[in-house]
C-alpha cells in the first residue's frame, strides 16, 4: 500500500505542513521523509526551537523548510485573506491572534500554496485541527459535511495485505440518514485510494429486517438512499457483521447478495460503534489502524492522535500527501 502511494508521490513530489514542529515525534517522521526525497515537510514554529530540538535528538532534518509565524513574511497579507474568508465572524484582532497558533497558520499555508497538505494532532486535540480546517479550507463542492475513515491493514495467509475500510469512527457522533450517504460515498471513494474495490455494509444488529427499531430503520434507508445516489456502488445494509463477512452466514442470512459476506467497506451507525469497532480490529484482529483520514475538505489535511509515535506520523504523512489527486 505504502510503496503505491510512494511511487505516486516521486510522480509528483508535495510539501506537507506539520502544525508541531519542535516535537520529537515530527521530527523523526521529518528526516524520515527527507530522506526519502518525495515529501518535504513543513515544519511550523521558530527556527531556531526547531533546529535545537532537531539536533537535540539527532534528527536530520537539512532540506525542510521551518516557517515561524512571528517573522513570515507575509504575514499581513495572510491576516487579510483570513479577514475575508472569517467576514462578520472573526475581527482582524482575532485573525491576527488565531494566525500566530500553528493549527491556523498551516492551515491557511495550505489555503495560500505555501504547501499542498496538512498533518496535525501531535498536541493539538482533533478538534484543533479539524475546526480551522472547517473555516478556513471548507468542504469541497457537493460536501455538506467533513467525516472520517480509517483503512485497517493485515497480512494474509497468501502474502498479500488484506485491506478494509471503516467509517465514520471519528468525527460524525450521531449521523442521520444523509449524512450515512455522504459518509458511505466518501469512505468508498478513500478506499479505492487504497486499492479496495469497495463494498460497503451498513451495519446494524439486523440482518435485512431480522431486527426492528429506529437504529435499524436509519440504516435500512441510508442503504437505500446510497443506491440512488451513488448506483455505481455494490452496496448492502442493513447488515449484522457476520452476515457481512462471512458467505456461510451471508448464503443462510441474504442469500444472493453481492455484499454480504464479501463487505470490506463498513458503515457505522455512530462514531460508538465506529471507534469500538476499528479498535477491536487492531487490538484483537492483527490489524494495522491508519487514521482518522478526514474526508469531505477541499484539501488533504488530517489528523493524528495525541499517543501517536513517528512511524504513524510518518505513514499519516504519506497517506495525507497521498489522497492528493495528479
Amino acid at each position: 500500500m505504502f510503496d503505491f502511494l510512494i511511487k505516486k508521490l516521486k510522480a509528483h513530489p508535495r510539501k506537507i505542513v506539520f502544525t508541531e514542529g519542535t516535537d520529537p515525534r515530527i521530527l523523526e517522521a521529518s528526516a524520515r521523509l527527507l530522506s526519502g526525497t518525495f515529501l518535504t515537510p513543513v515544519l511550523v514554529g521558530n527556527e531556531a526551537a526547531v533546529q535545537a530540538a532537531a539536533e537535540k535528538d539527532g534528527f536530520n532534518i537539512r532540506g525542510a523548510e521551518i516557517i515561524d509565524p512571528e517573522n513570515f513574511a507575509d504575514f499581513d497579507k495572510m491576516v487579510a485573506t483570513l479577514v475575508e474568508l472569517r467576514k462578520g465572524k472573526m475581527s482582524e484582532e482575532d485573525c491576527r491572534k488565531n494566525l500566530k497558533k500553528g493549527n491556523y497558520f498551516g492551515t491557511m499555508l495550505v489555503k495560500m500554496g505555501y504547501a499542498d497538505a496538512l498533518l496535525g494532532g501531535a498536541t493539538y486535540s482533533t478538534a484543533d485541527t479539524v475546526r480551522p480546517a472547517l473555516q478556513i479550507i471548507k468542504t469541497k463542492p457537493g460536501s455538506k459535511i467533513v467525516s472520517s475513515c480509517f483503512i485497517l491493514v493485515r497480512p494474509s495467509a497468501t502474502g498479500d495485505n488484506e485491506v478494509l475500510a471503516m467509517g465514520d469512527c471519528a468525527i460524525n457522533i450521531k449521523p442521520t440518514e444523509d449524512e450515512l450517504v455522504e459518509i458511505a460515498v466518501e469512505t468508498a471513494n478513500t478506499a479505492k485510494i487504497f486499492g479496495i474495490d469497495p463494498k460497503v455494509a451498513f451495519l446494524s444488529y439486523s440482518t435485512l429486517g431480522s431486527g426492528k427499531g429506529e437504529d435499524v430503520d436509519k440504516m435500512r434507508n441510508a442503504c437505500a438512499k446510497t443506491m440512488i445516489a451513488a448506483p455505481e456502488l455494490a452496496v448492502e445494509g442493513e447488515l449484522q457483521f457476520d452476515a457481512a463477512v462471512s458467505p456461510r452466514v451471508a448464503e443462510t442470512k441474504c442469500p444472493g447478495s453481492k455484499v454480504a459476506g464479501h463487505a470490506n467497506t463498513f458503515i457505522f451507525p455512530d462514531i460508538n460503534a465506529g471507534n469500538i469497532g476499528y479498535k477491536i480490529g487492531q487490538r484483537l484482529g492483527g490489524f494495522d489502524a491508519y487514521g482518522p483520514i478526514l474526508q469531505g475538505l477541499n484539501a488533504p489535511i488530517n489528523d493524528l492522535s495525541r499517543g501517536c509515535n513517528a512511524l504513524e506520523v510518518y505513514s499519516m504523512a504519506i497517506i495525507t500527501a497521498g489522497l492528493l489527486e495528479d
